[in-house]
């Protein structure tokens, strides 16, 4: 059972503002002229280690007894929160262990490196990998740091929310990233307790659609996978996240694969950003006309991550060009 409130975001506010980079909150007149309505984006693209999930890797790290810590630390993650484990491993000396599926990107497999950790690759998908990671830490005694079902992975990722609302109150909605629930949850903790009101939507694609139908049907459904240019939102949910987001969430909303590639490169032509798809998706939701009920409104839109191989970022920018 999942059990975080505005106190545990608070709490990591306090633990991990030293070591994270406060990032701008940006009016993007070009989005908000396309879809009708005052559209912001919080660019945690801009974030150290390229996106939002150093937040909770910091604040998981930070909350272990040295006993824990000593014993070295293990995870599993599509890329980004290793890259936030290995950082945030390295900043305190800690061993840190990585396991990540085959589909990680060449740009995220060097982060985790870059920063000191072991990198495993196993698996032809995130729930592989993890499983691979949890056999190898009942092996090592290393201490597993879940890259979504914990309360404090939650309550740093709903630093987000809180830093973007400190700075602008009067946000309507906010469009949330929907991989494992980690980011979603905690923004949606954060949000409802400043904002009751708020309407808190997560977006996925076809290819990796578990919120999408879970939600609908209030129990971990069964669904198909196949390759995503969001790649960080790939893979199965927990019973936990569910759980905690049928009571804060008010919907879910799935885009296409071309509109990925397109909202990558919009963001690159508009902003100049390199956006990995997992990042690009709720700028996809707004520009294709998924979200039309916000038209009028004050949006917010997290932008939740850089690391793309700009290999990857060059050919979809051609291929508009």
């Amino acid at each position: 059972m999942l059990n975080v409130s505005m106190l545990s975001v608070l709490q990591a506010k306090k633990r991990i503002e030293h070591e994270i980079v406060k990032t701008p909150l940006m009016k993007s007149d070009a989005l908000s002229l396309h879809v009708g309505s005052e559209v912001w984006l919080k660019l945690e693209n801009l974030q150290k280690t390229g996106s939002f999930k150093l937040r909770g890797a910091l604040n998981k790290i930070s909350s272990l007894s040295k006993e824990e810590l000593g014993r070295g630390v293990i995870t599993a993650s599509a890329g980004n929160h290793a890259q936030g484990v290995a950082y945030a491993a390295s900043l305190t000396g800690v061993s840190a262990l990585i396991v990540v599926p085959k589909t990680a990107p060449e740009t995220k497999r060097a982060g985790i490196q870059r920063y000191g950790a072991e990198l495993v690759v196993h698996g032809d998908n995130y729930d592989e990998a993890e499983a691979y990671a949890y056999r190898l830490a009942g092996e090592t005694g290393r201490t597993f740091v879940h890259a979504f079902e914990d309360n404090e992975i939650i309550a740093g990722q709903g630093t987000v929310a809180l830093e973007a609302l400190l700075e602008q109150p009067d946000f309507d909605a906010i469009v949330v990233p929907a991989g494992g629930g980690g980011l979603i949850c905690g923004i949606a903790v954060a949000a409802k307790a400043l904002n009751p009101a708020i309407e808190v939507i997560g977006i996925q694609t076809h290819a990796s659609p578990p919120w999408y139908y879970s939600f609908k049907e209030r129990r971990l459904a069964d669904v198909t996978y196949s390759d995503s240019l969001a790649d960080g939102l790939h893979g199965g949910i927990s019973q936990g996240n569910l759980d905690l987001a049928l009571t804060i969430v008010d919907q879910f909303v799935l885009v296409e694969e071309e509109q990925v590639a397109h909202a990558m490169y919009w963001l690159a032509k508009e902003h100049h950003y390199m956006v990995e798809g997992s990042g690009a998706v709720g700028v996809a939701a707004l520009l294709h006309g998924h979200l039309p009920h916000l038209k009028g409104k004050k949006v917010l839109n997290i932008v939740s991550g850089s690391n793309v191989d700009a290999a990857k970022l060059g050919k979809i920018i051609n291929s508009y060009t």
